[in-house]
């Protein structure tokens, strides 16, 4: 007979979803450049390269988005679309890391960062923003602040490329 195809459920000693070495719990795919977990396992949501997924999405704790998503509204505690992914519509989420393209509305109550292949389109509000040399923001850009009025901080195109002659590094 021999072994079973698929692997042994993890003993309820390991609440965290880690093997005892150290290793992901089997089943669980790992995300390139995504942070390990270390506590509980978050719901996630990764729509693959070549995917294109419409509608609603409940209950994803994380969506990471390779492929393309169009939604009218989505709430979400993280949001990473990775380089050659689309985003349409409208998110809600704490944090944000965007190395493809978001087209529509963006609301981030924590950290946003915009890689250098990051393009965002439409309307963004974010708490916190880091954009990277080459990184675009092209429409409305609100900061929140605690108390502060709603007036918008920027509404005209912006391009972080480094200057000529210099390269990639930040300012101390």
């Amino acid at each position: 007979m021999g072994r079973t195809p698929f692997p042994a459920p993890p003993s309820s000693n390991s609440p965290t979803g880690v093997t005892p070495a150290g290793a992901p719990r089997p089943g669980v795919a790992a995300v390139p450049g995504a942070p390990r977990q270390t506590g509980p396992e978050r719901r996630t949501l990764v729509v693959g390269r070549g995917i294109s997924v419409q509608g609603s999405v409940q209950d994803a704790e994380r969506l990471v988005v390779e492929g393309t998503v169009e939604s009218s509204m989505i709430h979400a505690t993280e949001l990473q679309v990775t380089h050659g992914g689309v985003f349409r519509g409208g998110v809600e989420v704490e944090d944000a890391e965007l190395a493809g393209t978001i087209d529509g509305t963006l609301t981030v109550n924590g950290s946003l960062t915009i890689r250098a292949t990051g393009r965002l389109i439409g309307k963004v509000k974010c708490r916190r923003l880091q954009v990277e040399d080459g990184g675009q923001i092209t429409g409305q850009l609100e900061m929140i602040t605690d108390g502060a009025s709603s007036r918008p901080a920027v509404s005209e195109t912006v391009k972080s490329e480094p200057a000529p002659g210099e390269g990639a590094s930040e300012a101390p």
